[in-house]
């Protein structure tokens, strides 16, 4: 039986999508089960020797108020780590969140050493599953655990409170207002989709790899930033109302890519600029 496969847990959203088309590209045999699939992840991990956890139920504002949706993305990691056990020389990647996991850090760009301390139940919900797979590489396998940016690009779908591109995109699209959470001050991290995936495949071939790190530009953009970067591609204004702050919201968050680079001789190549220019362009022929 080959065992060369790679499993996309969760590989039906944004990530997982760009992922196996490119896997596939590169004759990878490719695996995808999505969140509400997990009864067939048995079958098929016996034929992968890599396995991409990118499932995740929940958003920042999604679990705000409810942090108990929180325990079915723990438990599908959980019985995941379960069902592993058995096939002691497969690789997991595990994508947990380099936006959140943080907290508001004392130093930016925060590296990985820097102190977990998440201010929304789905950070919470991250940092958990991090450490079950900490724990888990603890005991002999091979676990990457990546802490991934705001990733954006073609083929993005609409989500609610999520991706802050992909939605300003949608307003200009719609002509319909923009809704921004405090002074548009908060500064994040953002990363082309075309970047995730070099990254992600780049450690697919490295099936002893067993590091924690981020994957992001390196660079931050404020949202009013972003906004105006918007408004250069679509070559108009786009009107928006501030609302006020959320205590859930990170305040300013770059991440240190410098291990990640050191580990896959990899840069990320797209800026910001030119990937919302490319993703607009994408859009409008949607």
């Amino acid at each position: 039986m080959s065992r060369d496969g790679v499993l996309l847990l969760g590989g039906a959203g944004f990530i997982g999508n760009a992922l196996a088309r490119r896997l596939a590209r590169d004759g990878v045999p490719v695996h995808v089960i999505g969140r509400d699939q997990s009864d067939r992840v048995e079958s098929v991990l016996p034929l992968c020797s890599t396995v991409i956890h990118l499932a995740s139920a929940t958003t920042p504002g999604s679990s705000a108020t409810q942090p108990d949706l929180e325990l079915d993305n723990l438990a599908l990691t959980l019985r995941l780590l379960e069902l592993l056990k058995r096939q002691p020389q497969t690789h997991l990647v595990f994508f947990s969140s380099g936006g959140t996991v943080y907290g508001n850090p004392h130093r930016l760009p925060v590296t990985e050493d820097s102190p977990i301390a998440p201010l929304s139940n789905h950070g919470a919900g991250k940092a958990s599953s991090e450490v079950f797979c900490q724990a888990f590489r603890a005991r002999g396998h091979a676990v990457t655990i990546l802490r991934p940016s705001n990733a954006y690009g073609p083929g993005q779908g609409l989500k609610s409170g999520f991706g802050l591109v992909r939605t300003m995109l949608e307003h200009a699209r719609a002509g319909t207002l923009l809704e921004i959470w405090g002074d548009g001050e908060n500064v994040r991290d953002f990363i082309h989709i075309d970047d995730v995936v070099e990254a992600t495949t780049r450690l697919v071939r490295l099936p002893q790899d067993s590091g924690t790190y981020n994957l992001g530009s390196g660079i931050g953009f404020s949202i009013n930033q972003v906004r105006r970067i918007v408004e250069a591609a679509i070559g108009a204004e786009l009107p928006a109302l501030h609302r006020p702050a959320r205590g859930i919201d990170v305040r300013s968050l770059v991440l240190d890519t410098s291990r990640l680079q050191a580990r896959l001789d990899w840069r990320p190549g797209i800026g910001l600029a030119e990937g919302v220019k490319g993703t607009w362009e994408w859009l409008r022929l949607t």
